[in-house]
C-alpha cells in the first residue's frame, strides 16, 4: 500500500473555518492522471493541489471533483503555505510552473503569502440572459468575458444580496463572477461555477486575475483591497503591475494526514 501527505487549508483568511478550503498533497513523482482525478473526487473540495519537485522550484496542478483546470489561486496559496510552514522550505519565494498559465511564483513577506499572476484582459459582451435568469432578473450595466463571464453592479449590496439559481446558471458555457464597488473595500465579489459540484467558490483567486485589471483602469489606482462575500468570506490585497497581478492572503491549516493508495 502506497502513502502520500495530505494537507487541508483555508486559503485567503486569517481565522479558521474562513477563506476557501483546498487540499494540498506534495508528491515525490506525479502519480497517474486518472488517480489524481479520483483523490480530488474522493476529497469534494473545489479544488486539490498536487506538486512535485522541478529544478529549483515545483510543478503544479489543480484539479477539481470532476476535471483538471488552468489556474486556481487559493490552491496555489494553500501550496505554498504547507511549502512554507510545514515542510521548511528555506527560501522567500516559491516558483511554480504550470502546463497552461505558464510561470507562478508566491512570495512570503511574513504576515501574508502574495501570488504573482498572470493578467486576464477580459473583453466587453453581449449579456448572457441564462446569467440574468439565474440571478433572478438581476441585469448587470456592463458584462465581460474571459475565462469567465463577469457581470459589474452598482452596489455592494447587488453582490451581497444575490440569489444565484443554481440550475439556470449551469445553463451558461462558462462561469459567472459578479461584481462591484464596495463600501470599506475596493470592490467585491462572488463566483459561481454551477454544475462542478462546488456551486458557490468560497474564494476565487484566479478570478482576480480578471477581476484587478478592470478596477484598477476603474478606480484608478494600482493597490485595492477586495472582498469576496461568500458565506465563508475572504479578503485578497490586490496589486496591478501591468502584466501581471499580486494577490496577497493569509492561509490557514485545518488538517494533516495520509492517503493510502492500493499498490
Amino acid at each position: 500500500m502506497k502513502e502520500i501527505e495530505i494537507y487541508q487549508v483555508d486559503a485567503f483568511t486569517s481565522r479558521l473555518f474562513g477563506g476557501n478550503p483546498a487540499a494540498v498533497c506534495p508528491l515525490k513523482e506525479w502519480l497517474p492522471d486518472d488517480m489524481m482525478q479520483t483523490i480530488a473526487a474522493e476529497n469534494n473540495l473545489s479544488e486539490t493541489a498536487f506538486f512535485v519537485p522541478q529544478g529549483d522550484g515545483f510543478a503544479l496542478r489543480w484539479f477539481t471533483p470532476g476535471t483538471e483546470i488552468d489556474l486556481c489561486g487559493h490552491a496555489t496559496l494553500a501550496s505554498a503555505h504547507v511549502l512554507f510552514r510545514h515542510l521548511n522550505y528555506p527560501k522567500k519565494e516559491i516558483r511554480f510552473s504550470t502546463n497552461v498559465s505558464g510561470p507562478l511564483a508566491v512570495r512570503n513577506t511574513g504576515d501574508a503569502l502574495t501570488l504573482d499572476f498572470p493578467v486576464w484582459n477580459a473583453t466587453p459582451t453581449y449579456v448572457p440572459e441564462a446569467g440574468v435568469a439565474g440571478l433572478g432578473g438581476m441585469r448587470p450595466k456592463e458584462c465581460y468575458v474571459k475565462r469567465d463571464y463577469m457581470f459589474v453592479y452598482e452596489k455592494e449590496e447587488d453582490v451581497r444580496d444575490a440569489k444565484p439559481d443554481f440550475g439556470l446558471l449551469k445553463k451558461l458555457d462558462r462561469y459567472l463572477c459578479i461584481t462591484a464597488p464596495g463600501k470599506d473595500c475596493d470592490f467585491v465579489s462572488r463566483f459561481f461555477c454551477a454544475g462542478d459540484g462546488i456551486e458557490e467558490d468560497p474564494v476565487t483567486g484566479s478570478a482576480h486575475s480578471m477581476l484587478i485589471p478592470y478596477w484598477a483602469k476603474k478606480l484608478g489606482k494600482t493597490k485595492m483591497l477586495a472582498r469576496q462575500l461568500s458565506q465563508r468570506g475572504g479578503e485578497l490585497q490586490c496589486e496591478f503591475l501591468g502584466e501581471r497581478v499580486l494577490i496577497g492572503g493569509q492561509a490557514q491549516t485545518y488538517m494533516q494526514g495520509k492517503i493510502f493508495l492500493p499498490d
